[in-house]
């Protein structure tokens, strides 16, 4: 596990299950003020989550280019 990029894409996924608790915390809390604030946690995470998902599919397209 010594390939930066794989540690790179691990540690985005680790923030988009972070920010995925974060929101789902917001919403427990009830009120217009935590729906609000969970929105915002959720619009987030999407963006977290592509950022992830993006870093992912590079990762295995330059370890298929590798032959590794």
């Amino acid at each position: 596990m010594q390939d930066p990029l794989l540690i790179i894409a691990l540690v985005a996924c680790i923030v988009v299950l972070v920010i995925l608790l974060l929101g789902i915390n917001s919403f427990r809390k009830g009120g217009a003020d935590g729906a609000k604030q969970s929105n915002k946690f959720m619009r987030w995470r999407l963006i977290a989550q592509f950022v992830a998902v993006a870093l992912i599919m590079v990762f295995v397209y330059v370890r298929s280019r590798s032959g590794g």
